[in-house]
């Protein structure tokens, strides 16, 4: 049996996806620049794509900025937002993704930003608390946080962030790659400045995603070479993947509430069976669903021999899924987000990400495997 448990790393094509981006390659060859017969027919597909994310986002058209993807369109939004508005000091966690934390620490190692980190407890929740007095102590601060932890699954009240964000005056970016397509996210509410999509993450295609851009703000390309997006971002548009992004942002849509049922209930399902067959079990993060991204499973297993080698066993077993554990010195490579939240290193930790493919008989198989090798290692 081969199970794929990993679908926060990336999801399987759908098929309906696929063919839609099959059907685009087969008669849309143009250069969506060109202002041929050919080129303009590329072109409406483009903005037809557009207008359809920007619908179910309830925003303009006019802030979707297509990307390769969400490492792109964060660093866009990071490097380009603190240098053109001249901001200084920039707030963010140690829980963020490396495409945030590193572009940031980046910067400030080249003095361009003094950079903060908000406290979060041990399950990875924010101090929100904590981030009203950095506000506070850094007028026009530049905020960094994820909606979703990639590696823990749990929440960040972004419509709280914003509210605070707007009262000291700070501009917000979101790495929202985890939730986009998973949940609503109502643009004409939430008060962001920046946000992120990666089409693979919701049964899209790799390599596109895009950039939400608020009409408040205004800031320079990070790639340059052609007018492109309103000539925001160089380079000829991908218009396969932008065609299968859309398409995959649309169903995700209109099969989100039954999705959501599903796997929520997939994943209580694999913690109880991990409760009850495997002995010393844990879980890292927040596990209420209320506070708790459905998609994701961060488990702690107790201590044991050849801990490393637990993703290689499972792997031989045909699960896939990813993980390992809190950083045990300054030059182990672990998770840099489960040692943030005070994890310990001597366990190893998986995490099992779920998807609308996944099954109950796939859960059943996985925690037996798991039995079995804890058994073996104590």
């Amino acid at each position: 049996m081969r199970v794929y448990f990993d679908n926060a790393a990336t999801t399987a094509l759908d098929p309906d996806v696929l063919k839609e981006m099959y059907k685009v390659m087969e008669t849309q060859f143009g250069n969506p620049s060109s202002i041929h017969a050919h080129g303009r027919e590329v072109r409406t597909l483009i903005e037809r794509s557009r207008k359809t994310i920007a619908g179910l986002l309830h925003t303009s058209p006019a802030e979707i900025f297509f990307t390769s993807g969400g490492t792109e369109a964060d660093n866009t939004a990071i490097r380009c937002g603190i240098i053109d508005h001249k901001i200084t000091h920039a707030i963010t966690t140690k829980l963020e993704h490396h495409a945030v934390i590193h572009t940031l620490q980046s910067m400030e190692k080249a003095g361009v930003i003094k950079l903060s980190y908000v406290n979060v407890d041990a399950k990875g929740n924010l101090d929100y608390d904590h981030l009203e007095t950095l506000l506070k102590e850094n007028e026009r601060s530049f905020v960094s946080l994820m909606h979703a932890n990639n590696e823990l699954g749990t929440l960040t009240d972004i419509e709280r962030v914003g509210d605070l964000c707007e009262a000291y005056n700070a501009l917000f970016h979101s790495d929202t790659v985890q939730t986009v397509g998973h949940y609503k996210h109502d643009l004409s509410k939430l008060k962001v400045h920046f946000m992120v999509c990666a089409a693979h993450k919701l049964h899209g295609p790799k390599g596109v995603g895009f950039l939400h851009i608020n009409h408040k703000v205004k800031i320079n390309p990070m790639i340059y070479g052609g007018s492109q997006e309103r000539n925001m971002r160089g380079g000829t548009e991908n218009v396969y993947g932008i065609a299968g992004l859309a398409k995959a942002l649309d169903m995700a849509y209109s099969e989100m509430d039954t999705h959501q049922a599903y796997i929520q209930e997939l994943k209580s399902y694999m913690k109880a069976k991990l409760e009850q067959d495997v002995p010393g079990v844990s879980f890292n993060g927040e596990t209420d669903p209320e506070k708790s991204l459905y998609t994701v499973l961060n488990v702690s297993f107790p201590e044991m021999e050849m801990a490393d080698m637990l993703l290689f066993n499972l792997d031989i077993a045909g699960i896939s899924a990813s993980g390992g554990s809190a950083c045990s010195s300054g030059t182990d490579i672990g998770s840099h987000v489960l040692t943030a939240i005070g994890a310990n290193p001597d366990r190893p930790s998986v995490r099992f990400s779920f998807s609308k493919y996944n099954t109950k008989e796939e859960v059943d198989y996985t925690v037996a495997k798991l039995k079995d090798l804890c058994m073996v290692s104590a």
